[in-house]
């Protein structure tokens, strides 16, 4: 589907479009090229799970998909818009998008409330009693209320990654995207940010994540992708990549993530 039978006449998605659409995406630094030629669509509601070795170009995807990098060729449409039109408002299709890094990235010196209310109201201009009101609903969704006047020092890991998720989720977007959101975590803290993860799932959140967590991305996963040198190489339901992957680099992947 190309990019001008996905929208309507005004612009808009068409009502059965994919939330988003990747074509051709290509991406280098210098002489080395990240991303070859990436495809995919994402339905509105649908999980999908990238996988693949470091340096494959999954985070470099994702950060495209949020225009946090320029991409040197392809289109990226997310609800009908083309995003990587450079005549678009970067920050008005962050808003649209929320995104999650492997490391918290939470300002030290600020407590958890503003932390989350920082981009409302410095980017989108939201007064701060509504930008607090939201902040606060969003915090006593990922069990976090009780600690909004805290510093993230105080919080464990654990703790300190679902204030990220509250952030990135504050401004309601359309698209999550989460990049190796447990790596970082102790083993005992991976399972209260996968709960979470599960819960925004089954209420119906989009999503794009990677992770090497293959039981979560087995059970929650829409539609897993391996990423390898930079394409997509193989994609299907979870059963079929992770149970009977067609592509030998797939299968090796598999057995050297389980060894």
């Amino acid at each position: 589907m190309t990019s001008e039978s996905a929208t309507t006449p005004t612009g808009g998605a068409a009502p059965d479009a994919p939330l988003l659409t990747v074509r051709g995406l290509r991406k280098s630094f210098g002489e080395h090229v990240v991303l070859h030629d990436v495809d995919l669509e994402v339905q509105p509601g649908e999980c999908v799970v990238l996988i693949g070795a470091s340096g494959s170009g999954k985070s470099t995807l994702l950060r495209c998909v949020n225009l946090l990098e320029q991409v040197d060729d392809g289109v990226i449409t997310l609800g009908g818009l083309d995003i990587t039109d450079p005549r678009v408002d970067a920050d008005e299709v962050r808003s649209r998008t929320g995104i999650v890094f492997q490391a918290y990235n939470l300002f030290p010196h600020l407590s958890v409330l503003d932390n989350v209310t920082l981009a409302p109201r410095r980017v989108h201009r939201v007064a701060r009693a509504e930008a607090e009101r939201r902040a606060m609903a969003m915090l006593d969704r990922v069990g976090l209320a009780e600690k909004a006047r805290a510093r993230p020092d105080d919080l464990s890991g654990g703790q300190q990654q679902r204030v990220a998720i509250a952030r990135a989720m504050v401004n309601s977007p359309q698209l999550l995207l989460l990049d190796e959101v447990t790596s970082a975590l102790d083993p005992e803290l991976v399972g209260e940010v996968l709960d979470l993860l599960r819960d925004l799932r089954a209420e119906g959140m989009t999503m794009i994540l990677s992770t090497h967590e293959m039981g979560f991305a087995r059970n929650v996963a829409d539609t897993v992708c391996f990423l390898d040198g930079g394409r997509i190489l193989e994609q299907g339901a979870p059963a079929e990549v992770l149970g009977a992957p067609r592509e030998p680099r797939t299968r090796q992947f598999l057995s050297r993530l389980v060894s």
